[in-house]
């Protein structure tokens, strides 16, 4: 696993199964503008759409349509499904679907197989099978005209169909088979011949495809382990674009002359405190203590020093797209180590506690760890890291729960809901369930109103969660979209990979 790797939040307890490092091998090196050859250091465990995660969407892209899709600026367009609506209870959403469009082997799409791949996505158990939680079933009420029937309202059911829950696959090829050979609608197939699974895709425009063809006749899709190789290749010319995260890697971009960058600001970095209710640490069952690890954090010098400045404060896991985004919250908890002091003696911890956390080193570098150490020793509170790899990192948190808090990259979609589902209900995040009346009014509030009604109780969940100090942002990090110059590409919103349909021949 590509552990930097920007994704959904519920990716880093999967992740670890689906997401892993390839060895770095020269991509196939092509001057021809009709090729794009995409760099990068997310590897997909399989091209099953039930294993489609986070950074991995292009792989998919390029061989699965989805039934809705989204946007550059994270608007919904029609893609399977031309129209679709909900009923007055928000869980039915009824879905028209195209009528022109046929699977690789000639298998027509209809309802049909949007209820096989969307029944058959919740209970394949893949990283983001939980997005379709509380899917009772679909409802063929003709031959292209499909019902999605929810127990409850999902607020961010568009957001998912347009991103892997959304992917359809011919029913006939349903299974283990489509993890190397897919079997969609998309507008490239895989060149098996030329793909070499963990280093290198390959995939070739189809001869027919029913939607408007991309500008390039083939597209190859090559795995790093490194990102140096990654911004080597995009020097050479091996590939012509790539995600810069690194903040060296991205000072190197901006000197070289011929490349072309487009930043972003996307992920944020922070501690997620799992822990608020005690059962680990009882210390941080007190708002006061949580509120004071907040203060304790220099965060200005963490930006400085660890990511170069790459980046933006905040102190809100809301990301600036979202309706519940407020900016003055970004701000909230400044480096104050007396104040800090001052709300731990008040909490009846005049010095301090103990606490251990997790460190990946590929996520908290020895420089993070001590600036994490140090500041928190400034104000008594002792922090010991168990150094795991990856896989005992991610089990013993988010199995064996054995930590009250980790340090993780998370991504800030733009839908206001897949926060709250991932962060602030019961799950992978939130694996101690911790709620409070407040959080659950307004949850059952944002989730049940009006689209134009939700944005203000989104708000006030995102205060109050600031203002209880359920999570301790560090920055959201700035990331460099490189191209070799050949190469246009417009930033995805709400996601750190660009959609395989936002790159275009620069010119």
């Amino acid at each position: 696993m590509h552990t930097r790797a920007p994704a959904t939040p519920a990716t880093a307890a999967a992740g670890v199964a689906l997401l892993v490092l390839a060895g770095c091998a020269g991509p196939p090196g092509d001057d021809d503008p009709a090729t794009l050859t995409i760099g990068t250091m997310t590897v997909p465990q399989s091209l099953d759409p039930a294993d489609a995660m986070g950074s991995a969407a292009p792989y998919f892209q390029a061989v699965y349509d989805s039934l809705v899709r989204r946007e550059p600026d994270g608007t919904y367009a029609p893609m399977l499904a031309t129209e679709w609506s909900y009923d007055d209870t928000l869980t039915e959403l009824e879905l028209t679907l195209r009528e022109d469009v046929a699977f690789d082997d000639g298998t027509p799409f209809d309802a049909e197989a949007v209820k096989a791949n969307l029944e058959r996505f919740p209970e394949a158990g893949g990283g983001q099978a939980h997005t379709l939680e509380g899917l009772e079933g679909v409802e063929v009420a003709d031959e292209f005209r499909a019902v999605v029937h929810l127990s409850q309202p999902n607020r961010a059911l568009l957001y998912y169909l347009s991103d892997a829950a959304g992917f359809m696959a011919n029913p006939g090829s349903l299974g283990d088979g489509l993890a190397t050979a897919p079997d969609g609608t998309g507008p490239y197939e895989l060149d098996p011949g030329r793909t070499a699974i963990g280093t290198t895709w390959v995939f070739e425009r189809k001869d027919e495809y029913w939607g408007e063809p991309l500008p390039y006749e083939e597209v190859a899709i090559s795995a790093f382990d490194r990102e140096n190789a990654l911004v080597n290749g995009v020097r050479t010319g091996q590939i012509n674009a790539a995600v810069v995260q690194e903040a060296d890697q991205q000072s190197v971009v901006r000197s070289e002359p011929g490349l072309e960058s487009v930043p972003q600001d996307i992920d944020y970095q922070g501690l997620i405190l799992f822990d608020r209710d005690g059962h680990l640490v009882p210390e941080l069952a007190d708002r006061r203590v949580r509120q004071a690890v907040n203060h304790a954090l220099d965060r200005p010098t963490m930006l400085d020093k660890l990511v170069d400045g790459q980046g933006e404060l905040t102190d809100q896991v809301f990301g600036t797209e979202t309706a519940a985004y407020e900016p003055e919250l970004d701000s909230r908890y400044e480096h104050d180590p007396e104040r800090a002091r001052e709300l731990l003696a008040e909490a009846g911890h005049p010095d301090g506690f103990d606490l251990t956390l997790p460190r990946m080193p590929e996520i908290v570098g020895e420089p993070m760890a001590t600036s994490i150490s140090t500041d928190l020793a400034e104000v008594g509170i002792d922090l010991e890291w168990d150094e795991l790899d990856p896989a005992n990192a991610l089990r013993a948190v988010f199995t064996d729960q054995a930590y009250p808090a980790m340090v993780m990259n998370n991504a800030q979609p733009a839908e206001d809901w897949v926060t709250v589902a991932e962060l602030v209900l019961p799950g992978t995040f939130n694996f101690l369930g911790t709620t409070d009346d407040t959080v659950g009014e307004l949850v059952r509030e944002i989730q049940n109103a009006p689209a134009d009604e939700a944005a203000e109780p989104a708000r006030e969940l995102n205060r109050h969660l600031v203002e209880e100090a359920w999570f301790v942002p560090f920055y959201r990090l700035t990331y460099q979209h490189v191209s070799d110059g050949n190469v246009e590409i417009e930033p995805q919103s709400g996601a750190a990979a660009p959609s395989l349909y936002n790159y275009t021949p620069a010119g």
